[in-house]
């Protein structure tokens, strides 16, 4: 496995960075997950627009597109597999022990792991922690990861491969690595960005394709709701099965299964899929 860090490929032994790197003590980074389909990757303009809206947020340098576009199609050829799921992580680079940034400039590294397709369907549990819909990183897509690994270490107890959050209105919000929709009434929603959960990529281009509307969803919606779905870079859309205790029969339903077919066709025809 060879790995890009700060302007190179290097050997998966020899990828490393500082110990006092910005992302590592204090997790001031952003990063991207993108899908690669034999070595090309998916929504890559997308995720890089992304990937400048977090670092601002943070108030870090914009990264540079070229050199990551380049360091992306380093990191494919050096790895050639079906399917990948390419990691673009972007930090504060080498700074002091504390919450100062350092000067030296910020630390790119692009890495690739092999993946494999999603089940259609899948199982997810609510947890009580809240999303902080007024928070300084709300929205954007951090190294702070720290809360979801706590999440979603409950959730692999419970049989299940996600955790929902509300946020701190008690609004549904988003899952640790996915957005959320549900159908009520035969109609398909999902939360707006205002809720605190990040705008997805995957949730973007699965709302346009298949008009779904954003509303602000009390939690208890998963209670009723005839069909639930989650989205993201490597689930594409994923039909869910069975919430805490309550099953969902039949998953994925016709909503969720015409919100699947579409979505692949879409993404067959257009690999990258510019902001309108």
């Amino acid at each position: 496995m060879r790995i890009w860090v700060n302007g190179g490929l290097r050997e998966a032994g020899d990828a490393v960075v500082s110990v006092f790197d910005h992302g590592l003590t204090v997790g001031d980074g952003v990063f991207e997950t993108v899908k690669a389909t034999g070595g090309s990757p998916f929504a890559l303009t997308r995720h890089l627009d992304r990937l400048t809206r977090s670092a601002r947020g943070l108030g870090l340098p914009d990264p540079d597109h070229d050199e990551v576009r380049h360091a992306c199609a380093a990191v494919l050829e050096a790895n050639p597999m079906p399917l990948g799921r390419l990691r673009i992580t972007y930090t504060g680079g080498l700074s002091p022990l504390g919450s100062d940034r350092g000067g030296k400039g910020p630390s790119l590294v692009v890495a690739l792991a092999a993946t494999t397709r999603r089940p259609d369907s899948t199982a997810v549990i609510t947890v009580p922690w809240t999303r902080n819909e007024r928070g300084a990183l709300a929205g954007l897509k951090t190294t702070s990861y720290a809360e979801n690994v706590v999440a979603l270490a409950r959730a692999r107890e419970r049989g299940a491969s996600e955790a929902l959050f509300a946020n701190t209105l008690g609004q549904l919000c988003e899952g640790t690595g996915s957005n959320v929709f549900v159908v009520v009434d035969g109609q398909l929603f999902t939360p707006p960005v205002t809720s605190g959960c990040l705008a997805g990529i995957t949730r973007a281009l699965t709302a346009d394709w298949t008009g779904a509307q954003e509303a602000d969803l009390p939690m208890d919606v998963l209670e009723r709701a005839e069909e639930i779905f989650l989205t993201s870079s490597t689930r594409d859309v994923q039909a869910v099965h069975r919430v805490d205790g309550r099953e969902l029969p039949g998953a994925p339903g016709p909503l969720t299964a015409k919100a699947m077919r579409i979505f692949e066709e879409h993404a067959a025809a257009d690999p990258d899929p510019l902001p309108v």
